[in-house]
C-alpha cells in the first residue's frame, strides 16, 4: 500500500502517481542457417544504428538544458530545410 502524507489524504481530488519506469526492448536478430557470426554482428550494428539506441543512450548520459535541446532541434530543422531546398530543383 502506498502511504500518503496527511496533507495529501485531506486534499480532495489529489492524484498520486508513481514514477514511470522506462520500458526498454532489447534489439535482437535471428541467426540464419549457415550465416557467419561477423555478418550477423554487422546486421545487428545496422539495426541498432537505425533504431537510434546508442544515440539515445549517449544523449541521456548527461543533462541537457531545455534551451539547448530547442537550439539543437532548430539546427537540425534548418539543415533539413536547406537540404530539401537544395534538392527541390532536381
Amino acid at each position: 500500500m502506498l502511504r500518503l502524507p496527511k496533507l495529501m489524504r485531506e486534499l480532495p481530488g489529489a492524484v498520486v502517481t508513481r514514477p514511470r519506469k522506462e520500458v526498454s526492448v532489447m534489439t535482437e536478430i535471428k541467426l540464419k542457417k549457415g550465416e557467419p557470426v561477423d555478418r550477423a554482428l554487422r546486421r545487428l550494428k545496422k539495426k541498432v544504428d537505425r533504431e537510434g539506441t546508442l544515440k539515445s543512450v549517449r544523449m541521456r548520459r548527461q543533462f541537457e538544458k531545455p534551451s539547448a535541446v530547442r537550439r539543437r532541434k532548430e539546427k537540425v530543422a534548418r539543415f533539413s530545410a536547406m537540404l530539401a531546398a537544395r534538392h527541390a530543383d532536381d
